[in-house]
């Protein structure tokens, strides 16, 4: 049995507490910045890295996938602090070796913390765990890949085997990896979008014919109005905040929706511009709206309610009429609903103040160029596809989409997420794509829909899936119910994993394991007789080139296309159609036949080379909307009010300063003023004297689905300007507290910022 921790050890490490900041970057992040790089890589590479991040010729960053500018690009660095500790983090030099694996076991590493792991260095070697053993040991790629062949071929059925990947691959592997994984026979290809963006994928494809945002860079600069409901730019996607600054400066109004005050939202203080350093920065919200947890439903309604009230006093003057009647379908049914609806409960439901809502509402009244944007506080709820369906329905009211200014803003998280979607990565593909398949590669690819992330756990723990392959990614920790994902992954005969870092998924694993090695985004590629690149696609629709500057960490190491590609010859050798020799050779064959199977990527391996890249079609910025009926769809947005009973919290997952995703890149929250500790639990101060604890106590958080109790153990209390009845923790620590089937029922999509929990004292 293994005995390796599945959840971090509960374990504290120092909290202290200082006052929130009101100002994001600014010269603490420049501290920050150079810190990172300071102490965990060669200052030559950090300086090169640095200058080439970001810029166009150079390579994406691995973070998150806010677009770059599609003109001038700053010399003094196109990154923002949390970019640099990305590229500190794949970039390091510390190395795991096979040495590092013989000194230590797998328990043994279970017992180091997240961030202890992460910051070990960059995996060197293939690596197998063999079935009794302790330690993982070298091996030979070429017996990997047969390792793996073998347990694939051996499969039942090819739906026994999921192919997880994670949102940092390139199009190049991506697309090959989808197609290996449909020649073997399945689509069992479930992904990170399966955690975060799904709602917005499902909500979006029905409502508007397209599952992406509508807006490019320069829409947020022109926008009258910009809404933020549920995000947090200043820590997640900060390079988001010159561009909010750039539509303050133009006139522009933001709303900030959110259940906690973000720093990031409050002032910005542009490290490129020397006078706003000095000055202080730039005042950025307009409006702040502190709802409950999941109170964006209510606060949507009752926003379109007044609205509606305005529009009837004064037909024509609030919404477009014009639009409506030639754009969109379902009005009738739409403004039927909302009539229905109580205004006084959905104040009351939402948390904010009905003044604050009205003011809301008169800033809309006026306002042509509306820009919603949205993140994981709105995609990670039961109601979730609901919420955007209101999102898009309030657009829709005033004519805001496929205008300059104006449209949908889905911020995504990691840096290729999109891209991965459109190459082909998604369990339930469209008959398009596979019609696509069939004719260019001459193959018929299955039909049947594959498992989300969820449901894989699922089948995994049901032995229904036996062989688990990622590439990239920390799958348990990315996942919901700590402990069950960890028993489904026990369960299965072989887990693989394609990784430039160890984390915790290689510790919690088959009765066999193997550890892949891969370049990363930052590292220099040479095959096929000279230097490659690969493709990403940002937030808006962008496919630009990136390119390593830096020597790879070690010999050993191969490219997710040469993995790819290596995986699908050894798996399907005999019987496959597809040329995997010449897709192997190099990437411009990859893009080649991207170009002939996926539309809008003509003329690809040229585009690409283009400074910038290219713009893909998207037919809802051009107010073209590719749904059943031709037009844009009003939907009715379902709400019901989640009630807590007394003693009971509605939790949400939240992310710290110093981490992107699972990836832990130090032990403080800088704008929360909270440092060196990771395991606490914000809460309003009424609930802290209500349920009589003290500040920084220990206390056990648990949550009770179906008489079934989970448990989080050792959490800090903090008090914190959070709703009253709301408490707010930080993602991976409190997975464990989720149940796997908790999600949304559209989109399959973990319901993380919504969960209801208890809290005891800890004795």
């Amino acid at each position: 049995m293994n005995a390796t921790l599945a959840q971090p050890p509960a374990t504290h490490t120092g909290l202290r507490l200082t006052v929130p900041e009101t100002a994001a970057v600014g010269f603490p992040a420049l501290f920050s910045a150079l810190s990172q790089m300071n102490h965990y890589m060669h200052w030559a590479d950090a300086v090169k890295a640095s200058l080439k991040m970001n810029q166009k010729g150079g390579f994406d960053c691995s973070g998150c996938a806010w677009p770059d500018p599609d003109g001038h690009r700053s010399s003094l660095g196109e990154y923002c602090e949390n970019g640099i500790k990305a590229l500190a983090e794949e970039a390091t030099y510390l190395r795991v070796t096979p040495a590092f694996f013989k000194e230590h076991a797998v328990e043994t590493l279970g017992t180091w913390s997240d961030f202890e792991l992460g910051k070990a260095g960059r995996l060197t070697d293939p690596m197998v765990l063999r079935p009794g053993s302790t330690h993982y040991e070298p091996i030979r790629w070429e017996e990997a890949y047969a390792l793996i062949a073998g347990e694939l071929n051996a499969l039942d059925s090819p739906d026994e085997a999921a192919f997880y990947t994670s949102g940092r691959t390139g199009n190049e592997a991506a697309f090959l990896y989808q197609l290996f994984v449909r020649e073997f026979g399945t689509n069992n290809l479930p992904d990170c979008s399966n955690l975060c963006h799904e709602s917005t994928s499902v909500a979006l494809a029905e409502t508007l014919g397209i599952g992406k945002g509508s807006v490019t860079l320069h829409d947020l600069y022109d926008a009258e109005v910009i809404l933020v409901i549920g995000q947090n730019p200043g820590t997640n996607h900060p390079r988001m905040l010159s561009a909010l600054e750039k539509c303050r400066e133009n006139g522009g109004k933001i709303v900030s929706i959110n259940p906690l005050p973000e720093t990031g939202l409050i002032r910005f203080v542009n490290p490129q511009r020397p006078f706003k350093l000095l000055m202080g920065g730039t005042e950025l919200e307009t409006l702040f709206l502190q709802v409950r947890i999941n109170g964006d439903a209510p606060l949507l309604k009752a926003v379109m309610l007044l609205l509606l009230e305005a529009e009837e006093r004064n037909p024509g003057a609030v919404f477009d009429l014009d639009f409506i009647r030639d754009q969109t379908t379902g009005i009738e049914a739409f403004l039927a609903d909302l009539r229905k609806q109580d205004f006084a409960a959905l104040v009351h439901d939402s948390g904010v103040p009905e003044a604050k809502i009205r003011e809301l509402a008169n800033l809309l009244i006026p306002a042509q160029r509306i820009i919603i944007c949205w993140a994981m506080g709105v995609t990670q709820h039961r109601n979730s596809v609901d919420i955007i369906r209101d999102i898009v329905n309030l657009l829709l009211l005033k004519g805001s989409i496929g205008k300059p200014g104006a449209g949908t803003c889905p911020v995504r998280g990691h840096s290729n997420v999109q891209g991965d979607r459109t190459m082909g990565i998604w369990e339930r593909p469209p008959v398009a794509f596979l019609d696509s398949l069939k004719a260019v590669f001459g193959f018929e690819p299955p039909r049947d829909h594959g498992y989300t992330v969820t449901e894989a756990i699922q089948a995994m723990h049901e032995g229904k899936v036996k062989t688990l392959i990622g590439l990239g990614g920390n799958f348990l920790s990315a996942s919901p119910d700590t402990e069950f994902t960890a028993e489904a992954l026990r369960r299965c005969r072989l887990t693989v994993h394609i990784s430039t870092k160890l984390n915790r998924s290689h510790l919690i694993h088959g009765h066999t394991a193997l550890i892949l090695p891969a370049l990363a985004r930052s590292d220099r590629d040479f095959h096929g007789g000279e230097e490659q690149f690969v493709s990403t696609e940002n937030s808006t629709g962008v496919v630009q080139s990136s390119k390593g500057v830096l020597a790879p960490p070690s010999a050993q190491l191969r490219s997710e296309v040469s993995i790819v590609t290596g995986i699908a010859r050894e798996v399907l050798k005999g019987r496959t159609v597809v040329d995997w020799d010449q897709l192997a050779a190099h990437n411009d064959h990859v893009r080649e036949k991207i170009e002939a199977t996926i539309p809008g990527f003509d003329r690809y391996n040229e585009r690409v080379r283009q400074p910038g890249g290219f713009y893909l079609p998207n037919g809802a910025r051009n107010a073209e909307f590719r749904t059943k009926t031709g037009k844009a769809l009003f939907t009715i947005g379902r709400y019901e009010p989640i009630r807590t009973q007394p003693g009971e919290l509605l939790m949400m997952t939240i992310r710290s300063h110093d981490q992107y995703n699972t990836t832990i890149y130090g032990l403080d929250d800088r704008y929360r003023g909270i440092h060196h500790e990771r395991r606490v639990v914000l809460m309003n101060a009424e609930d802290i004297a209500e349920q009589e604890l003290t500040a920084g106590q220990p206390v056990t958080l648990f949550s009770d689905y179906e008489g079934e109790r989970r448990e989080a153990k050792s959490f800090l209390v903090v008090s914190y300007p959070i709703p009253k009845g709301c408490c707010a923790t930080y993602y991976p620590e409190t997975n464990v507290l989720i149940p796997v089937w908790h999600r949304s029922e559209d989109s399959k999509c973990p319901a993380s910022k919504s969960v209801l929990v208890r809290v005891e004292k800890e004795r």
